[in-house]
């Protein structure tokens, strides 16, 4: 009976990307399961049963950093980060990023030593997947890939479900007073690499609009944001709540006029998935992955000048407003972006591997 080791450690954070990854795959690679193989997932500690009580879990401590007992088919490390490596498992490893490359704080060294470090868990490696083509591309041009090592694109899913938005206003005072006017939304960690102070002259632009920035904001980039703000006389129409609860994100994608997302680097980018999901247009970067999400469906900034960001915006809202069918292909894409559908990829990927097709 073939066994399958899942490192989903990062549910330690489940208000991270990588936690809902770990999280809404391991249920759905439950659910499709074939009734031949075993599942062992490695869990934070008191994470036990989380997928159910017809798997089996080990609690992740220094220990099994150095060793994890049991004999394992498959290995798969869902980051390129993790600590948990198997001694004779075939392992496959997902590498969603390389955005420590585009990292200004980091010096040359740093980033050497971590090409390093990931190099070293590539060469252990029997498979690799890439959260997109533009990962994959990165992965070639910066790591040795033997021609003999499959490397393999796997998209992320999208969780959100727009059916199960709630119809009252956010419990959030500050989000339900503050989003009975015309909003923007951005979703996302505040950070220098998403790029969203050039969003802030939009609301000069659009003074009937607000802007929310929602997302974790421990980053000074975030207090820059505020001061930014403040100086261009704006700071009453900008609301940064901080990370907000499923409940929420629902409802400010349901209710926002767009979504946009100047980001300067990403291996995927979940939130223009889970928003083009509830039929919102979508304003994006063209830059690394991010076209490989929208589309032809999704509104690019060729540039971060607020005068041309300001007309794309206005002439796409025109444009929206005026093709009843935009809002339909939108939810067709974003909803293409499903677990079921990751899951069942990996399952083909476990499989070929044990059975040599891989």
């Amino acid at each position: 009976m073939p066994s399958l080791f899942i490192d989903a450690e990062r549910l330690r954070d489940l208000n991270s990307g990588l936690g809902q990854v770990c999280l809404h795959l391991g249920h759905e690679l439950v659910r499709q399961r074939p009734d031949s193989w075993n599942i062992t997932f490695l869990v934070p500690k008191g994470q036990s049963g989380v997928f159910g009580n017809t798997v089996n879990y080990i609690e992740a401590s220094w220990r099994q950093k150095l060793w994890i007992s049991g004999k394992f088919d498959v290995w798969h490390c869902l980051h390129q980060d993790s600590m948990y490596l198997p001694l004779r498992s075939k392992l496959i490893l997902t590498i969603y990023d390389l955005n420590f490359l585009e990292r200004a704080d980091y010096s040359v060294d740093k980033k050497a030593r971590k090409l390093a470090r990931l190099q070293r868990k590539i060469n252990r490696a029997a498979l690799l997947t890439a959260g997109s083509a533009y990962t994959a591309s990165v992965v070639r041009e910066h790591l040795r890939i033997p021609q003999t090592l499959p490397l393999k694109v796997v998209y992320t899913g999208v969780a959100v479900d727009p059916a199960k938005t709630p119809a009252e206003l956010p419990s959030d005072l500050a989000i339900r007073s503050f989003t009975d006017s015309p909003f923007f939304l951005f979703v996302g960690v505040i950070h220098p690499k998403k790029n969203v102070h050039t969003l802030l002259p939009l609301l000069e632009a659009f003074p009937d609009y607000r802007l929310v920035l929602a997302g974790p904001d421990r980053h000074p980039y975030a207090e820059h944001i505020r001061e930014q703000a403040q100086k261009l006389g704006v700071a009453d129409r900008l609301l940064m709540p901080g990370s907000v609860d499923e409940s929420t994100k629902l409802w400010l994608y349901a209710h926002c006029e767009a979504f946009l997302f100047p980001s300067l680097s990403e291996g995927f980018g979940l939130p223009v998935a889970e928003a083009m999901t509830f039929g919102k247009p979508v304003f994006i970067s063209n830059l690394t992955s991010l076209p490989e999400v929208g589309g032809k469906e999704a509104y690019y900034f060729d540039n971060f000048e607020p005068e041309s960001m300001a007309k794309l915006i206005h002439d796409g809202l025109h444009d929206f407003g005026q093709n009843e069918l935009r809002q339909e292909r939108l939810r067709r894409r974003g909803a293409g972006f499903s677990w079921p559908t990751v899951a069942g990829d990996y399952w083909k990927l476990y499989e070929g591997l044990i059975a040599g097709r891989v």
